[in-house]
């Protein structure tokens, strides 16, 4: 839907070379860009480095479009693995474009951009942490009311092996991770349900 933009808005199109920057994770989004021709890559950029990537694509395409339409911050580091071909366009060019769908297919892209946006979210916090952070992440989100003074619990509704996959962990490596939390009085419990003994501490490990 996206490729239906029309190109005079969109400026003359110029090449860069492999290993360029195109875009950078935190930074605002403040043009759309097309990518024509070329491979880039996504991920997370360390020391100067694409250390974690998270997928590869090639043009035409419309690079962190999500970004662009919501009006966030870049989500991920993009990173030309080919000399590529872009194109840019302003924001306000671009949302006039997409306004001009119709009403429904306008929704939709818009819906299917937070959807994107979510998942990339989660998946670069799973590359940022380590597997004791992302759990204690995954506790705060999920924790219940457990009593009326305000303690909290979580109740595991999958099998342990489901929510390791969810963390993107081995089952070992999760029981580990229970243990280890146990041990620093973090959460108590066992089998089904497990108690939050300390959420300000498991704030401090999830990084929030």
């Amino acid at each position: 839907m996206l490729n239906r933009v029309q190109n005079p808005a969109l400026a003359q199109a110029e090449k860069v070379a492999c290993g360029a920057v195109l875009l950078r994770r935190g930074q605002a989004a403040n043009k759309a860009i097309h990518l024509l021709t070329g491979r880039v890559a996504f991920g997370v950029i360390e020391d100067g480095e694409l250390v974690h990537q998270l997928g590869t694509v090639e043009g035409p395409f419309w690079l962190e479009a999500a970004a662009a339409m919501l009006g966030l911050p870049h989500a991920v580091d993009v990173v030309a693995e080919s000399l590529v071909t872009i194109q840019n366009m302003s924001l306000s060019q671009f949302r006039s474009h997409l306004k001009s769908l119709p009403e429904p297919v306008h929704t939709l892209v818009l819906d299917l951009a937070k959807a994107q946006r979510q998942q990339i979210e989660v998946a670069v916090s799973r590359l940022a942490k380590d597997a004791d952070s992302r759990f204690a992440e995954w506790l705060l989100r999920h924790a219940e009311p457990a009593d009326a003074q305000g303690r909290l619990a979580v109740i595991l509704h999958d099998r342990k092996r489901l929510i390791a996959a969810q963390l993107g962990i081995a089952p070992e490596t999760f029981s580990r991770v229970l243990k280890h939390l146990r041990d620093r009085k973090l959460i108590s419990g066992g089998g089904r349900v497990l108690n939050l003994l300390d959420p300000s501490g498991l704030q401090s490990l999830a990084g929030i």
